[in-house]
């Protein structure tokens, strides 16, 4: 992995399901320092849900000031479909904006059944897909310097 002492990544983060978000939060801005990001060189922005995502997404390439986005958020599976649309319109929402902006938009979004899964993927059993997110963010921030 790269020093990344210099680089600046954007986060949004969804405020639903605000437990899991924090611990995906606190799992992604470590992960960027430990690397080396320095704490001012990461900005993060809150959305209501997992659905605006990728209009926050859009808001910060706008501006050009960050290497990475890294977009955070937590979907439950209910008794209805209503997860999977806003799933699929999220991830293609978050890939059009990195195609068209040339700025890594990182889906970091937990896709799960029950809220144990959600906590077993935010810290729990199965790691914390927020630390998976920003590695990915800093892989693919480091192919568009060395391209």
């Amino acid at each position: 992995m790269p020093n990344i002492l210099g680089w600046k990544f954007g986060i949004v983060v969804s405020e639903w399901n605000s437990g899991i978000m924090e611990n995906l939060l606190v799992g992604c801005k470590d992960t960027l320092i430990r690397h080396g990001a320095n704490i001012n060189d990461i900005v993060t922005y809150q959305v209501p849900g997992s659905f605006e995502l990728p209009v926050g997404a859009k808001i910060l390439a706008n501006k050009n000031q960050v290497d990475a986005i890294i977009c955070l958020g937590c979907l439950i599976k209910g008794d209805t479909a209503h997860d999977e649309y806003i799933a699929s319109a999220v991830a293609n929402g978050l890939t059009q904006i990195g195609v068209m902006f040339d700025i890594p938009c990182i889906f970091g979004v937990l896709t799960v059944l029950n809220e144990q899964q959600a906590i077993d993927r935010s810290g729990g059993k199965y790691g914390n897909k927020g630390v998976e997110a920003a590695v990915t963010a800093i892989r693919m921030a480091a192919l568009k310097r060395l391209l």
